[in-house]
């Protein structure tokens, strides 16, 4: 079975968002995947699609060329170390393609997938998408390496900021400001030709043709650049993040789920690939993907609409779907890859369990999120965003040495907002609670209002 990694391997995007579920269960199980992912990197930056878990050696048979890859390294490292405080890791010798005659420490290889993208745009400053990103059947480059993914940009508005961080914490604050330069100059590439009016281009093909856009007939918005340039922060102060997810909500929402695009495709493309050849309704063709679901309840709320968010993590999630088990049919305790669209034929239905990376989203959603326990490099950070009604609530959270007893009061029933915070009973500002190294109990109370 290829999800168990023992046909063509396990994906080094896949491997580096699993992490982000886990990585507070078994930090030292984390830190290893990331080094074992690290070494299947190329000098250049780019990566391995697939790796094998028993050599921990790249697939040769698939090989690279999927350009969101990269900077999915930078975020499962910028999870290790926000969750553990455990910086060594960014000084460790890692090999290139298993290759420890050119090891260099673990942050230039954070470097490397910073700068593969940077070095590779296309005519309109946005990242060349390679032969995929995130979304596989979404092969544009037919006719020359030039079409380029708004997706991967709202990636590297996110993960380009965490990786300053990161160097901030190594004491290099010239790489920091450096890549803060770099990410500045790709929101504002977002926003002059990634903006279609109502929410965000998906991408441009090899003829640089909008896809995702009210220009196309067929395919005219897709969920990916929507969520993720939304959670990443693009667009929020402009009021164009509002728009989009609008937008999402009119044109992609079902009872069901969040569909990948609309309308579907219902003609081959050869200039899109793989995405027109499935039936309307289904896979990446106007299917529900449940992976990524979460990054639109995610980006609801960082606009602070945690009716919204609460709304679309109830739609997939098993505890809440049993009920309507005879129409769903997959397993009712586990995620599925994908989940029928209005388009097909028995609207609904799930397909491929297992199959997919939405547990770890999905846990993030709604630990980091909704419930708003984010780790920082500072110390955690507790700033919920949930629908109205929702009550008080409290939470036990184990963070490095530490066990944090967090309640939080919610007396004007706000969806987001924190207007005090007192630890073992003294105010602190804002909703960061200091991490104190060797400290074992905090007392949290959180007032929302």
């Amino acid at each position: 079975y290829y999800e168990s990694g023992i046909g063509r391997g396990m994906g080094f995007r896949d491997s580096c968002q699993d992490l982000l579920g886990f990585v507070h269960l078994i930090p030292d199980r984390a830190r290893e995947r990331i080094i074992d992912i690290a070494s299947t990197q190329f000098q250049d930056g780019s990566a391995y699609h697939q790796y094998q878990p028993l050599t921990k050696k790249g697939n040769s048979d698939i090989g690279s060329g999927f350009n969101d890859d990269p900077l999915w390294l930078i975020a499962g490292t910028s999870a290790y170390v926000r969750e553990t405080g455990d910086t060594s890791i960014l000084t460790q010798m890692v090999p290139f393609d298993n290759d420890m005659s050119v090891a260099a420490p673990l942050m230039d290889h954070l470097k490397r997938s910073l700068d593969y993208i940077i070095n590779h745009k296309g005519p309109h400053n946005l990242p060349l998408i390679g032969r995929a990103d995130w979304n596989d059947c979404l092969n544009l480059n037919c006719e020359g390496p030039v079409a380029e993914s708004v997706f991967i940009a709202g990636m590297f508005v996110k993960y380009g900021e965490e990786y300053a961080q990161l160097c901030e914490l190594m004491g290099d604050a010239d790489e920091a400001a450096r890549a803060r330069k770099e990410v500045q100059a790709m929101y504002d590439a977002i926003l002059k030709d990634g903006w279609d009016g109502d929410w965000f281009v998906r991408a441009y093909d090899a003829y640089s043709h909008k896809v995702g856009s009210k220009e196309c007939r067929e395919g005219q918005i897709y969920i990916e650049p929507q969520g993720f340039c939304v959670l990443a922060g693009v667009g929020v102060k402009e009021g164009l993040a509002e728009k989009a997810l609008n937008s999402v909500k009119e044109r992609l929402d079902t009872k069901y789920g969040v569909m990948i695009l609309q309308p579907a495709y219902t003609e081959y493309h050869l200039e899109l690939g793989e995405v027109s050849s499935y039936p309307p309704g289904y896979k990446e063709n106007a299917g529900i993907f449940c992976h990524n679901n979460p990054w639109v309840s995610i980006a609801e709320t960082v606009l602070g609409r945690g009716d919204r968010a609460f709304e679309i993590y109830r739609k997939t999630c098993p505890a809440y779907i049993e009920d309507i088990s005879e129409i769903h049919r997959t397993e009712p305790y586990v995620y599925s890859q994908m989940v029928a669209g209005k388009d097909a034929k028995f609207h609904g239905e799930a397909k491929n369990s297992w199959l997919t990376g939405t547990a770890a989203w999905t846990f993030v959603n709604i630990s980091q999120y909704i419930l708003g326990v984010y780790p920082t490099h500072q110390g955690l950070s507790v700033d919920p965003c949930i629908p109205k009604g929702f009550g008080d609530f409290s939470i036990t959270r184990k963070f490095r040495e530490g066990t944090y007893h967090i309640q939080v009061k919610n007396p004007q029933n706000v969806e987001k907002g924190v207007v005090s915070m007192t630890v073992d009973g003294k105010a602190v500002d804002g909703h960061i609670i200091p991490y104190e190294k060797g400290k074992e109990e905090y007392n949290v109370v959180i007032t929302m209002g």
